[in-house]
Order: structure tokens, then sequence, then C-alpha cells
């Protein structure tokens, strides 16, 4: 523990903050605000997506032309995945540890992250390919490969390297292990059994591949995150008294200290910045590209239109479900008494909602962790199957499905601080990918918004070796 919370301390130290902020300030700039200025664009986009009748304008696709699952459920993958005990738990330490103010620096990694999950999205139907089995694969490791050439395929394979081995941790372990801690406080369910329970579930759908997955997170996604969004507005009326003293607190404590109070150690704005920052990419994920590895899945032949439908998942992830959650723990009296994690966000729900808010929060962090599971074992997938071939694909999902319960009875600092290690190697690939390719993502852009004809990832001439 105290090697690897050194190394997390180097991998997110000021260099990582810079490298994150900067290159989402840079993609932001390129592209003149246009996510923040065309998120109505992006929302209308998303309802189209729902199934794969024609746009306005848009030829009908043929079979072979088409992705594996519509652009809506692609979001949805997406959302399956970054939507999970972040939420939850990662907002809730962000506040223990860097106080209210973390909240702020959470808003803006979310607000430079939708230009930087644009780009992401862009890039990967871009330089997208067709696998033996005739499935689309796309993501970092292949607009690394396809976009920088030959040179740099070094980089994409050490992320997918990074990628395979951070979902056991990111997407798979922290997402049992908080289950299981939920539910043994909660209802008082062994650990093991947690884990048995949640390995047979997720192992039923993982075994089906992208489309079963899908399928599954196009259901269970808006259903359970517009149910814990109701449940935490419902709370904020009753704590309305409470929600202007919460912003205040917010923006005052983003450039100012905070002293201890109670159970809270203080925190410095220095810590509110790398535990905002830090937390905030752990729940949207933007930065670390694993969201583009399931828009390349999207049944699209436009790369900017699928860029504008992924750049959604950072706003409703952080800027709505993240918030939700720092304002219940905030407008209660609570956070400031010791309790940190998912605990600190039931206690706060319960105090508004005695004897149902405490079980609103256990079902949705199961819920919720269930998804990610789902959405990240096709991300570790993909990556494993960049690096060793498409027959090592039902191999990786097997040892994917036996992770579970050992994650749900493992220890949870250990657990986390691998997880935020492994997401910081994640990125580092990820970005200076983004940062050389960000011509191609202005350019295709501009296009588009130009009216003119932008060129389907399938027909480049990609580097097949």
């Amino acid at each position: 523990m105290t090697f690897l919370s050194s190394v997390e301390g180097i991998v997110w130290g000021v260099p990582m903050l810079i490298l994150l902020l900067g290159v989402g300030i840079y993609l932001q700039a390129g592209l003149k605000l246009m996510p923040i200025r065309k998120l109505g664009t992006g929302f209308k986009l998303m309802w189209q997506g729902r199934d794969r009748k024609p746009l306005p304008g848009e030829k009908k696709k043929t079979k072979e032309e088409e992705g594996e699952i519509s652009p809506f459920n692609a979001l949805m993958t997406a959302l399956s995945a970054t939507i999970g005990t972040g939420n939850i738990a990662g907002v809730a330490t962000a506040i223990f540890l860097g106080g209210p103010g973390a909240v702020f620096w959470m808003w803006i990694t979310a607000l430079v992250g939708m230009a930087t999950k644009f780009a992401e999205a862009v890039l990967a139907v871009r330089y997208r390919e067709t696998d033996s089995t005739g499935y689309h694969v796309g993501g970092p490791m292949f607009y690394i490969k396809n976009g920088l050439g030959r040179k740099w395929l070094w980089l994409g394979g050490a992320f997918a390297f990074f990628g395979a081995v951070a979902a056991f941790g990111i997407g798979n372990t922290v997402q049992s292990n908080s289950v299981a801690e939920g539910l043994s406080e909660s209802l008082g369910m062994p650990h093991w059994l947690t884990g048995l329970i949640l390995m047979v579930l997720a192992g039923a759908v993982i075994l089906g591949g992208i489309k079963r997955i899908a399928k599954v997170a196009g259901k269970l996604v808006p259903i359970m995150g517009i149910a814990y969004v109701l449940a935490g507005l419902i709370v904020l009326i009753l704590n309305a008294g409470q929600i202007g003293e919460a912003f205040s607190m917010i923006f005052y404590h983003a450039f100012n200290p905070i002293a201890a109070a109670g159970g809270f150690a203080g925190a410095g704005v220095a810590m509110a910045i790398q535990f905002g920052v830090a937390r905030g990419i752990f729940s949207n994920e933007a930065g670390l590209g694993s969201a583009p590895i399931a828009h390349a899945a999207a049944q699209t032949k436009n790369p900017v239109r699928q860029g504008l439908i992924a750049m959604l998942g950072t706003f409703i992830d952080t800027i709505i479900v993240c918030s939700i959650t720092a304002l219940v723990i905030l407008t209660s009296v609570e956070w400031s008494g010791g309790e940190t994690g998912a605990r600190l966000t039931a206690v706060s729900f319960d105090l508004a909602l005695p004897g149902v808010g405490e079980y609103v929060v256990t079902f949705a962090l199961a819920v919720f962790a269930f998804t990610t599971i789902l959405g990240w074992s096709f991300y570790g997938e993909k990556c494993f199957q960049f690096l060793f071939g498409t027959r090592s694909i039902m191999l990786y999902r097997v040892l994917f499905i036996i992770a579970i319960p050992l994650g749900a009875m493992a220890n949870l600092d250990l657990v986390w601080v691998l997880a935020s290690v492994f997401n910081a190697m994640m990125a580092i690939p990820n970005l200076i990918a983004l940062a050389l390719l960000s011509p191609v993502v202005f350019k295709l852009a501009r296009d588009y918004f130009d009216g003119k004809e932008i060129l389907p990832g399938e027909e480049l001439d990609h580097d097949k070796s």
C-alpha cells in the first residue's frame, strides 16, 4: 500500500493534472467551444439514434456498412461503464479528501472533458477497423495505429496493455467491492455471496458479447439513472434551505482552503484540485480512452455525429449525476462527520428520507456497478484482442468474470489505489494521441458544420499489418 500510494501520488501529480486539463482546454479552444455550444444538437442526435432509421438526408445503410449497436446504445454502453461507484462513492471521497471545493474542479474537468470525449469518439469511428469476425473494433489503440502510423504502434500497444489490466480494477474489482460493502452494511449480506451473485448475472451478459451488453445497458442505464436523479431531487427539495450554502462552499473553497471540522480533516486548494480532477476523471473517464472503444461499434458512418453523441456522456455523468450526489451530501449536516465513500452518500440520503434513503443508494450502487462491470468487460476485451488476436476474447471474458467475486472480498483501499494508478497509465498514451491527431478532429468538425462530406472510417486505407 505504501509503495502504490507513492506511485499514485506521482501519476496523479501536477504533470498529469496539467496534461488532462491542458489537452481538454486545447481541444475545447480548437473546437471554439463547439461541444458546449452544440449540446442541444447532441441530445437531438442521441434521441434520433435510438434505432437506425435513416436520418434526414442520410442514405439507408446496407448491412455491411452498419456497426453492431445503435448510436444511442453506444452511448448507453459508454455510460454504463462511467455511471458507477465514481458517482456515489467517488464524489463522497472527493469531498472528504478535498473539501467542497473539489466539486468545482469536478465540474471544470467535465466541461473540458466534453471536448476530449468528442475528439475520442470522432477518432474512434474515423480510424476503426473490422476484425476477422466482421465486428467493428476501434479506440485509442486503433487511432494510434491508423492515425499516427507504424512508428507509434508501441504507444497503441501500451494503451491496450494498461486498458486490459485497468479493466480489472476500475471496471471490475472496485465495482464488486463497493457493492459488497454497501450490501453488507445495509442488509448484512456476506461479501462472498454478493460477489457470487454478481459473477453469475454479469457472466450471463458478458459471454453474449457487445450486442447483449448494449441491449442490457440500453434498458438499465436510462431507468436507473433517471430514478437516482429523481430521488436526489426529492432530497434537495427537502433540503432546499441549505442549497445556497452548498453552492457557496463549492465556489469559495475551490480557491480557498477549508479548516478541519468534526471528522473532516480540512483541505487546501491543491487538495481540492487534485481530488476533484482525479475523482472527476474516475467518474466520467474523459481522457482515459475507454468510451471510444464502445462508440467505435456504433451504427454510423459519420465520426462527427457520433462525437456529438459521445460528449453527452461526460455531461450526463458529471454535470448531472455527480452534481446530484454532491449537493445531497453538502446539504446534509453529516458531510463533515467523518464518514466517507458510499457510506457518506447513503447517510446523507437517509437523513432526508429516513428508512428509505440508504436503500435507494445501496440499490443504485448495485445497479450502477453491475452495468459498469458490463461496459468495462467490453473495453478490456477489445484491448486484449488488440494485443493477442480475436481468439483470445473468450479467455479474457472468463478471467474477467472470475475476478468479480475476488474483488468483492478484497481490501477496498488496495483496490482503489490500484484502479487509480492504472487509470492514469491508460490516460497518458491516449492524451498524447489526442494532441497529435487534434488537427484531424478540428478539420472533421469544421467540414461537418460546413455541410461537407465526411469520409467514413471504413473507407480509409488502413495499415492492416
